[in-house]
């Protein structure tokens, strides 16, 4: 297809509206085809513009973001929604909210940027990235045509992947490292959900977010799965039945040895940014192997970009393992794809048979292994 992206930006100020549709409008393969100022606009423009995606504010008069969302998603179920939201604890709970009601993204509003040509700089940076990748196909080759480098480098769309099949695995697994970006909330949630609250590894975890984002995420996430999550703190212990998420901006790294019976435990720091990434899958990958040599599981979830593709090659490599995302069930297979294009023996799987492969790799190699989850949950 040779037509360019259609996208109807829905936002209460026009100073924003503006703004989002200048920083678009840059991009020759976008096309803002509308503008609404509130959501009962918006519904009413979808069926007159036939956008491929809306940018969609979360606080407005009239209908909010979350409603509006809730009525695109019972009459456009696949139509990309991306959330924009502001970078507070208010704007975090309610983006929670919303990629629980369906919505495929977020961006966070810019603030304190300076002036109004860095706003559309940070706008296109986020936006652009996610636009071509949800809706990949639609403009005839996103890379070539867009002008800006994406916040997380977007593959090119080319013809499907032949997974080859991975060998099983027979190392013993201590612990299971898992990344993910666009889509990876409500992936991650359906994975832990179905892990038992007895799994005897630590689950460690890089969801690119911002700050603010991932401390209420992990909160959500322990009320909702058996393991215990959190955000992880610097020296924190990463033993069995924890789940420690890295801090928005901070890469999560480990310090100790169990094979010299020295507990493991969280490092953070603000080191370079890495697939344009902080916190990055690669980084937190590489510092697992450091620390548990070849006794590790990498699990890359849906996500957009390359982040984790390395790290994944470096955790077989050292005799551990990796699974993979399928495209069918993963919002952007970027992520999940580029750990099989470079070449790693990775099971390639549905979302939903994840978390059961997690515990059968977990379970391999024990003389006293744990209780299935039916029975940890009776």
């Amino acid at each position: 297809m040779t037509r360019r992206i259609r996208v109807l930006v829905v936002d209460d100020s026009v100073v924003v509206r503006r703004l989002v549709s200048d920083a678009l409008a840059a991009d020759p393969a976008v096309e803002v085809v509308g503008t609404a100022a509130n959501g009962r606009v918006a519904i009413a423009k979808i069926d007159q513009v036939n956008p491929d995606l809306v940018t969609l504010d979360i606080e407005m008069p009239v209908m909010d973001g979350l409603e509006t969302l809730r009525h695109l998603r019972k009459d456009h179920p696949r139509l990309p929604i991306v959330m924009f939201s502001t970078l507070t604890e208010r704007g975090a709970t309610a983006t929670l909210d919303a990629l629980e009601l369906g919505a495929s993204d977020y961006v966070t509003k810019p603030a304190n940027v300076g002036s109004v040509t860095a706003s559309m700089e940070a706008v296109r940076n986020q936006l652009l990235p996610r636009i071509h990748s949800l809706c990949a196909g639609i403009a005839s080759n996103p890379r070539a045509a867009s002008p800006y480098r994406p916040a997380a480098p977007v593959l090119a769309v080319r013809p499907p992947v032949a997974v080859a099949a991975a060998p099983r695995p027979s190392g013993r697994v201590d612990v299971v490292a898992i990344g993910s970006s666009t889509g990876g909330p409500d992936a991650l949630a359906a994975v832990l959900a179905a892990l038992p609250a007895d799994l005897p590894v630590p689950v460690v975890v890089v969801q690119h977010m911002p700050p603010v984002f991932t401390r209420q995420f992990a909160d959500r996430l322990n009320g909702k799965v058996p393991l215990r999550v959190s955000e992880a703190v610097a020296g924190d212990a990463v033993t069995a039945g924890r789940v420690l998420i890295a801090p928005g901006d901070h890469h999560l790294r480990f310090r100790g040895s169990p094979t010299r019976s020295v507990t493991p435990v969280a490092t953070l720091d603000q080191g370079t940014p890495e697939n344009y990434c902080r916190p990055a899958v690669d980084v937190m990958f590489r510092s697992v192997v450091e620390t548990w040599g070849g006794n590790v599981l990498a699990v890359v979830l849906t996500g957009m970009g390359s982040d984790g593709a390395s790290g994944s090659a470096g955790v077989v490599a050292a005799g551990g393992s990796a699974i993979v995302q399928d495209e069918a069930t993963s919002v952007v297979w970027g992520m999940p794809r580029a750990v099989v294009d470079v070449g790693v023996p990775a099971q390639v799987l549905p979302l939903d048979r994840i978390g059961p492969a997690i515990v059968e790799r977990v379970r391999h190699g024990r003389h006293h292994p744990f209780a299935p989850r039916e029975a940890a949950l009776a």
